[in-house]
């Protein structure tokens, strides 16, 4: 039976700047276009220029008046981030959106980012966390909303505080839920402190549920030669309408908690369907290893540390 396509509106965004990563393709791409469509100025951060232009050309045929530019940004360098921070910081224009959607996922080896750190947790946590604080005078002036897109693999696993960078026993899968249990953390703590220290800015965490993205795709740069058998099956179900998303209905979830003006700060957004793995966007409770301060507090303090980027003190 045909799938019931679900969608969700999006407001108009004439005159706001919106920042997406990992909009080169798959989910991203898919909200960065509805973000141009709904009138916002997209600028996409890609650490793949070819791709990127491939993208750029994917949003202008959709929408024609796109407003949409390309940026340089490899998250799992710190350099990178600092030099993208700089570039917008240059340009002076506020920041109105920013969602922060890249990421990496499950490489069969242990591999590591530019600074040293385990590839997942540099890439997915670290570099959003710096590129956030580089930002953050942008996004004050914007009076920004920021949403975080993390996993259904934050619901599973925990943080290795012992061996944050997995040096002594490497599990591909855990290491990718501890990147998405940081990451959600600080995107619930950048609320809080936001709000304690009057940054103009709020926050929230959205995930995609399960669909066919391109994160278990085939990535030889991952070392993966072809998609995973996981994807493949993932696939099968999505053009079914069996469970699973699709990747135009995984991006709903961020662009909900992005956009509505019913979303509301510091709070999670995910597919509302059995599981929480597909179905229409919707509020969701938070999962429980998201929910300790205590956690989100050290994890904050640790970052800072390992990225040189300190925020304001609250």
């Amino acid at each position: 039976m045909p799938r019931t396509p679900i969608d969700t509106p999006v407001p108009r965004l004439t005159g706001q700047r919106a920042v997406v990563t990992g909009a080169s393709d798959g989910i991203g791409l898919g909200i960065a276009a509805r973000l141009a469509a709904a009138g916002a100025d997209v600028v996409l951060p890609v650490r793949n220029r070819v791709k990127g232009e491939a993208a750029l050309e994917a949003i202008r045929r959709a929408v024609p008046d796109a407003q949409v530019s390309l940026r340089d940004l490899d998250l799992s360098s710190l350099e990178s981030v600092a030099a993208l921070g700089d570039s917008l910081d240059g340009e002076g224009d506020p920041i109105h959106l920013l969602i922060n959607n890249a990421g990496v996922m499950t490489p069969p080896e242990r591999q590591l980012t530019v600074d040293g750190f385990e590839l997942q947790f540099g890439t997915n946590h670290l570099g959003h966390f710096a590129l956030v604080g580089r930002l953050l005078p942008l996004l004050r002036a914007g009076s920004a909303r920021v949403t975080s897109q993390v996993s259904i693999a934050a619901n599973q696993g925990a943080i290795n505080w012992a061996d944050l960078n997995w040096e002594k026993s490497y599990n591909g899968l855990r290491a990718y839920s501890q990147s998405k249990i940081a990451f959600g953390l600080f995107g619930l703590e950048l609320d809080r402190r936001s709000a304690e220290g009057g940054w103009a800015i709020t926050s929230n965490i959205s995930h995609p549920g399960v669909a066919p993205s391109n994160l278990l795709a085939a990535r030889p740069e991952l070392g993966r030669a072809q998609d995973t058998p996981g994807r493949r099956i993932i696939a099968a179900l999505s053009r079914r309408g069996i469970l699973f998303g699709t990747v135009d209905s995984a991006g709903l979830p961020a662009l909900v908690a992005a956009t509505s003006p019913d979303s509301a700060r510091g709070k999670f957004y995910g597919p509302s369907g059995p599981g929480h793995v597909g179905g229409a966007p919707g509020e969701q409770k938070p999962y429980s290893r998201l929910t300790s301060h205590e956690d989100a507090r050290r994890i904050w303090e640790l970052s800072e540390q390992l990225t040189k980027v300190t925020y304001p003190a609250n």
